[in-house]
């Protein structure tokens, strides 16, 4: 269990140790990406792995998120359940991380009750996926949009609802500063707002419910 607040950690515990499977919760746990990536690289083995998505990063290996946690977790445990928990609901966003991540479990925070969580925990290892009712919404209705952007590009605006600045964002994405203003560009393009600042690609991405 990866959280960067502890009190989390331990309510996630006592919720799960009511499972009616009578599976016996031997959690691990770490608060920082630091802490969660040297555990996964150690040869540990788990049969779930539950990570919130915002965590104090650990630049030196290229971990910003939960989600790259993730990544990394599916190279080094296959066979792992992943369930991502996140506070963040906005729809590029969570659309990102089923695209990137393809979790078992992807949980908004403010969606879940106890009794849902165990739900969600039964549903996992069963081998089923299970989405929180913010997740399966959101997910509609990007879809439902007939044309809309591509995974970086969806990122970008993410990035800059959050207050992310773009010189910040080439580090994050892994991607040139040329390359980021060039999709910048074709955002702005595509929202009809050519000579737009970030300012107004967050409000018009809001206005077209897109975060």
């Amino acid at each position: 269990m990866v959280d960067d607040h502890p009190s989390q950690i331990e309510g996630y515990k006592v919720i799960l140790e009511y499972n009616k499977s009578g599976h016996e919760i031997k959690a691990t746990t770490a608060f920082t990406a630091e802490a969660a990536y040297n555990i996964i690289v150690s040869g540990a083995a788990f049969d779930v792995i539950f990570l919130d998505r915002s965590l104090p990063a650990f630049p030196e290996k290229n971990i910003f998120s939960g989600e790259d946690l993730a990544v990394l977790a599916k190279k080094h445990m296959p066979n792992a359940k992943i369930v991502i928990l996140t506070s963040h609901a906005e729809s590029f966003l969570l659309y990102n991380i089923i695209k990137k991540i393809h979790p078992e479990g992807l949980l908004v925070k403010s969606d879940f009750t106890a009794e849902e969580l165990l739900n969600a925990f039964e549903i996992i290892l069963q081998g089923e996926m299970y989405y929180t009712e913010t997740v399966k919404q959101s997910i509609k209705e990007l879809l439902s949009t007939e044309d809309y952007l591509d995974s970086y590009n969806r990122q970008i605006i993410t990035l800059l609802s959050q207050g992310v600045k773009t010189k910040s964002i080439p580090e994050i994405l892994n991607l040139s500063q040329s390359t980021v203003e060039k999709r910048k560009a074709h955002i702005k393009e595509y929202f009809q707002i050519e000579r737009g600042t970030d300012e107004e690609i967050v409000r018009e991405a809001k206005k077209r419910g897109f975060i």
